[in-house]
């Protein structure tokens, strides 16, 4: 069963970012096609908030800003905790 939430919590962002693309969403927050896919495989979470705060206010004020940098640090804790689980198993074994 944690498997199953570990897995649905990576797929959840990303699953957005391909709504945001059908919906032409990521169209108008990027000027290029590379920064998404990029995000999309990368930094799935800070992809999605710079998607919302640049349609919804054109830049980083207020709530918008909170959102991303909120969005940074989850996506730096999943990168780090992976990294941290790595480690551990390496010492045990």
């Amino acid at each position: 069963m944690p498997c199953l939430i570990i897995i649905f919590a990576l797929m959840v962002p990303r699953l957005t970012l391909v709504v945001m693309w059908l919906l032409s969403y990521t169209a108008t927050a990027f000027d290029t096609r590379l920064w998404p896919l990029l995000g999309f495989i990368f930094m799935p979470y800070t992809t999605c908030a710079y998607a919302i705060g640049m349609n919804a206010n054109g830049g980083f004020t207020g709530w918008s800003l909170i959102l991303l940098i909120i969005a940074i640090l989850f996506d730096l804790g999943s990168h780090g905790g992976s990294f941290q689980t790595s480690r551990s198993r390496r010492l045990v074994d």
